[in-house]
C-alpha cells in the first residue's frame, strides 16, 4: 500500500516533508440506516459512537411516543425524520410538526417531548453531541428539575415492543 496518498487520493509531494502516520489515526465508521418497524413501543439502534458524537436510528410505533417533558443538560441533539410524522412539544405549549426530511435541533437544556401522531411507524435519526461540560449523556431532567430515568413510568415509556414482521426501514 502506498502511504504517500493524500485525502484526495493523489500522491503527496515527498519534498513537502514526512506524512502523518495514518496507522495511528482513527478509521472511518461505515453504517447503514436500517431498523425494524414496530406496531407497538419504541426501539433505538446505535449506528456510530465516537464518545463525543452518537448517531442512532429510532423507530416509534403509530400513535406512540416515549417521553415526558424533559431536557438533556449536557448534550445538544437533533432528530431528523426519515419516515412518518413527529410532533414535538415545548414547555410553553409550542408545537412543531415534522415530516420526512425535516429535523429539529435541541440545544442542551431545551425542554421538549414528542409523539408519533401518524398511522405508520415513525423512523428518526437521532444525533447527539456531549457538551464541553461532559457528564452522563443519559441524564434527563423533568420540569421540576428532578432526574427522570429513561425507561421509567415517569418518562411515559411503553414497556411492550411489538415488531412488525419482516418490515424494515432501509
Amino acid at each position: 500500500m502506498d502511504t504517500r496518498l493524500s485525502t484526495r487520493g493523489r500522491m503527496a509531494d515527498p519534498a513537502a516533508g514526512e506524512l502523518v502516520d495514518f496507522s495511528k489515526t482513527p478509521a472511518p465508521d461505515i453504517f447503514k440506516l436500517r431498523i425494524q418497524l414496530l406496531d407497538e413501543g419504541s426501539r433505538s439502534d446505535m449506528l456510530a459512537d465516537t464518545g463525543n458524537l452518537k448517531i442512532k436510528i429510532r423507530c416509534y410505533a403509530p400513535q406512540g411516543g416515549e417521553n415526558a417533558m424533559h431536557s438533556h443538560h449536557n448534550q445538544d441533539h437533533s432528530f431528523i425524520v426519515l419516515q412518518g410524522q413527529a410532533r414535538f412539544f415545548g414547555p410553553q405549549g409550542e408545537i412543531h410538526d415534522l415530516t420526512r426530511n425535516q429535523g429539529i435541533m435541541l440545544p442542551a437544556g431545551c425542554y421538549y417531548c414528542f409523539e408519533n401522531p401518524g398511522t405508520e411507524p415513525l423512523v428518526v435519526l437521532r444525533i447527539e453531541s456531549i457538551t464541553k461540560d461532559g457528564g452522563d449523556p443519559n441524564i434527563r431532567l423533568g420540569m421540576h428539575g428532578q432526574q427522570i430515568e429513561p425507561h421509567s413510568p415517569e418518562n411515559n415509556r411503553e414497556k411492550t415492543i411489538r415488531p412488525r414482521p419482516n418490515a424494515f426501514y432501509e
